[in-house]
């Protein structure tokens, strides 16, 4: 699916496979420390190969993700999403986002937020759990804008969040 961010950057997100374990790991290590904060909840370095085999080899029903590249090189990664499917609650999963720094605040997010739910509503998910930093203001909005109801509460600087997503 092709996207155009609002400053005009033209990307292409589409389902992730094995083979992108190399853009995974390339982005990821361009990625600022405070983004790696933001989406680990922790300081982190680089992927593990093992985190690379769980984040590329997904069955696209229990276990979604997409990946978006830039339109112009498609090795060079703009974001990543995905959600698992909750094993004890089927009709929930938990969801999580990752966008490049220099792409922040342009919109993606929610793009890939609402891609993310429309994809988990066909797999019968209902609603998306996630943690993050309370501080994390962007991922709060961007799940206030898929969901049609949302809760949460703060635990010791994380926020969790159950979003039921519109039918």
């Amino acid at each position: 699916m092709d996207l155009r961010l609002t400053d005009g950057t033209e990307l292409v997100a589409r389902p992730i496979v094995t083979g992108d374990a190399a853009v995974l790991s390339a982005g990821v290590n361009g990625f600022s420390p405070e983004t790696m904060r933001r989406r680990f909840l922790a300081p982190k370095q680089g992927l593990s190969l093992a985190e690379l085999r769980y984040l590329t080899d997904v069955d696209f029903i229990d276990h979604h993700a997409v990946v978006v590249v830039h339109k112009d090189d498609p090795r060079r990664l703009a974001g990543v999403g995905r959600w698992v499917r909750d094993k004890d609650d089927p009709e929930a999963a938990e969801m999580a986002i990752v966008i490049a720094d220099a792409l922040q605040g342009k919109g993606l997010g929610t793009q890939l937020g609402l891609a993310l739910a429309d994809a988990a509503l066909l797999h019968g998910v209902k609603r998306f759990t996630a943690t993050m930093l309370a501080e994390n203001v962007a991922a709060r909005k961007m799940f206030a804008r898929i969901s049609h109801r949302m809760h949460s509460h703060v635990e010791h600087g994380t926020l969790a969040v159950v979003a039921d997503l519109a039918a």
